[in-house]
């Protein structure tokens, strides 16, 4: 392919769709067959798209994931004998394993009989099945899913009037689905918003579509903020040059393209191309999370909500952090770089490919805690991690491959470089101070989503002022590192930084003392919210606001007093839900109305507070799959995608006493005029109908 279509192909990539679809190769059914003597068969019927497979029970140890069926029933059932698979096997030896595997493809059935203990009164059966899915080229991740029917003895005249009739299976190979017969078959098809109905959470009287009013409708702008993450890059990839790793190589490299060829328009062409495979490299990286993201689509959700995994990028930071202040090295295998080195030789645009690709890795130690800067950002702060990641490593290799093309067109430059110096390990030093703020941004979302309101917001505040005294002590040479030069004479622009250090912590300062409103504003979303505080009494709430945590009780609340409501979907990790509430609404004009117009009450959806065992539940999401309602947030997070459309926080609607949607939600952070004008103008129609 001519390079100008890779970069077309590229450009493409950039631009594509956020969405991505979840892969769902395989479709089950399930049904329960009558069998003599009281006994009955339960039958997962697995219909599978072309080129995909499952593999079968029985597989030998480390060789994939076996497909595993489960019955069970709370009424009383007794399993005979081993779960069977009918179907057309594949009998193979795997190289990726070393051994012999078993795989179905197209169609096969799983089966197990049993019987009731009680032959007296209907049982509801459920069966479980654990399989994985692949093809030639991937395997998607492990998937669970949970099926059950409703299984009524003969002997019992059931409530409605039911006939054996012949279910035609999936034809399967080798199998004659047709002289299957079944008794007392209910379809899994129900569709989310049905059963949710059944639940309790789809609100019949809720049109977010059709709200009574089209007034106040703050122009909404739904998208992630890709541009912002592609400059957050493009200035990451920057600082990375400057560090040891990287810096010393630019001369170096940029010599090979100019001086290496007596061709001087090809030595440029071939420093274009380099350039361009650098940024390609990085953008690749990306790859692997646009997969996953594919094969489960709420795993970043889930990680950014999750208490273990935010302690565990706590943790991952400070190992960054150790990384730039000199006492150990991140890098990757050396095997990697000599085979990447080695395949340099093969000249030409594949040779230039592998040159860019060693850079890449040999300077992965100083471009690692970068990256996972990076990473981190995203995943925790993001709906749409992968196309976020996408642009800000595509900023990343844009840095280097303007630096070393320009840098090939006008070698002349390279003289008015800095020469190499203590000052980059100055550079990594004051890397790792910055890591190890961020680190403490993980540890604080751990605590909040968590419950445990540990790490109040003076606390935070205080540890950031620790950190940045010891930048600020470092920059003026009064400690020092492994690798920094013990003679070494303070230059202007480390006295011009450690100034500027010295005015953030002044600007902390300010923060750990009672006001009015809120301070810290630049650091709104990063800090631990207001109420949680030393400060902060439990009885003082959210700027003097008590909000209900309950939908329902609220609505019976905005009955009695005959006000709409204000719906807040949040989380305890939210930012930009923390942002508005000590930003907007504490706002002289904002705090009013939500004070005394409106009943608030503030859904979290992340919420990990385990739901009432009574109230756990699993709803139908169609296609025989089931969500499991285990918390709290599990059970608001879905009662806002079921009613709304909608997964977003902070998201806010507008709902009048008999739970009708006054004026159209809106999402995100916004200016206070936008969400002022939202407030008024629906509180107004409402009165105006009142």
């Amino acid at each position: 392919m001519k390079f100008k279509n890779w970069l077309i192909l590229i450009v493409l990539f950039l631009f594509q769709g956020i969405t991505a679809q979840i892969k769902d190769p395989v479709k089950f059914k399930y049904t329960i067959n009558s069998l003599p003597n009281n006994e009955y068969e339960a039958v997962l019927t697995a219909t599978i798209d072309k080129n995909w497979h499952i593999y079968s029970q029985d597989l030998p140890e480390d060789s994939g994931i076996p497909t595993e069926m489960k019955l069970s029933s709370k009424d009383g059932i007794t399993l005979i004998g081993k779960v069977l698979e009918v179907g057309k096997k594949h009998d193979e030896f795997s190289e990726a394993f070393g051994a012999q595997i078993v795989y179905y493809s197209n169609s096969v059935l799983f089966k197990q009989k049993f019987k009731l203990k009680n032959n007296a009164k209907p049982a509801n059966v459920t069966a479980e099945i654990t399989y994985q899915t692949c093809d030639d080229r991937v395997c998607l991740a492990p998937n669970t899913l949970e099926f059950e029917q409703k299984v009524t003895p003969s002997s019992v005249s059931p409530d409605t009037p039911t006939s054996s009739e012949d279910v035609i299976l999936p034809p399967v190979d080798g199998v004659d689905g047709d002289s299957l017969r079944t008794a007392d078959i209910q379809e899994t098809s129900i569709v989310a918003p049905v059963a949710a109905v059944q639940e309790g959470l789809k609100v019949a009287s809720i049109d977010f579509e059709n709200p009574q009013t089209d007034c106040g409708v703050a122009k909404q702008n739904n998208t992630e903020n890709f541009w912002t993450y592609l400059l957050l890059g493009f200035f990451g990839g920057l600082i990375a040059l400057l560090t040891p790793c990287v810096f010393p190589m630019i001369p170096l490299t940029v010599s090979f393209f100019t001086k290496g060829s007596k061709d001087k328009a090809k030595g440029k062409r071939d420093a274009f191309i380099y350039g361009f495979f650098i940024l390609l490299i990085f953008v690749l990286l990306s790859v692997p999370f646009h997969i996953i993201d594919g094969i489960a689509g709420n795993i970043f959700n889930q990680i950014s909500t999750s208490v273990w995994l935010n302690v565990a990028f706590f943790v991952i930071f400070l190992f960054f952090a150790g990384s730039f202040f000199g006492y150990y090295d991140i890098t990757l295998p050396s095997s990697i770089a000599n085979k990447s080195s080695k395949a340099e030789d093969a000249g030409g645009i594949i040779g230039i490919f592998f040159m860019a690709l060693t850079l890449v890795i040999v300077s992965f130690s100083c471009t690692g805690p970068i990256l996972g800067s990076l990473l981190g950002s995203a995943v925790t702060g993001s709906s749409n991690v992968p196309m976020l990641l996408t642009y800000a490593l595509a900023g990343f290799g844009f840095s280097w491959a303007i630096v070393f093309g320009l840098l090939a067109f006008f070698p002349q430059a390279l003289q008015s470089l800095p020469k190499s110096g203590g000052w980059m390990n100055t550079v990594k030093v004051v890397l790792g101070f910055i890591e190890l703020g961020l680190a403490l941004k993980f540890l604080s979302k751990a605590d909040l989503v968590s419950k445990t309101f540990l790490l109040k917001r003076e606390l935070f505040i205080v540890i950031w002022i620790l950190i940045s005294i010891g930048l600020v002590l470092y920059l003026f040479g009064k400690i020092r590192f492994p690798h920094d030069d013990k003679n070494a004479k303070i230059s202007l622009p480390r006295k011009i930084f450690g100034v500027l250090g010295i005015g953030f912590v002044i600007y902390l300062i300010q923060g750990l003392f009672p006001a009015e409103r809120p301070t810290l504003q630049h650091l709104s979303g990063i800090l631990p919210p207001i109420n949680v505080s030393y400060l902060h009494k439990e009885g003082d709430g959210i700027l003097g606001m008590h909000p209900s945590h309950d939908y329902f009780e609220a609505l019976e609340i905005a009955k009695k007093e005959n006000k709409p409501m204000l719906v807040d979907f949040t989380g305890y990790g939210c930012e930009n839900c923390r942002k508005m509430e000590e930003f907007v609404w504490s706002e002289p004009d904002i705090l009013p109305i939500l004070q005394n117009e409106v009943i608030l009450v503030s859904l979290y959806i992340d919420d990990k507070e385990a739901l009432p065992e009574s109230e756990q539940t699993s709803i139908d999401m169609g296609n025989g799959q089931k969500k499991k309602i285990k918390t709290i947030g599990d059970k608001w997070s879905l009662f806002q995608q079921i009613n709304f459309n909608n997964n977003s926080q902070p998201h806010y609607v507008l709902i009048s006493p008999d739970g009708k949607v006054i004026n159209t939600p809106i999402s995100g952070y916004m200016p206070k005029e936008d969400f002022k004008a939202f407030l008024e103008c629906g509180i107004a129609y409402f009165k105006k109908g009142k």
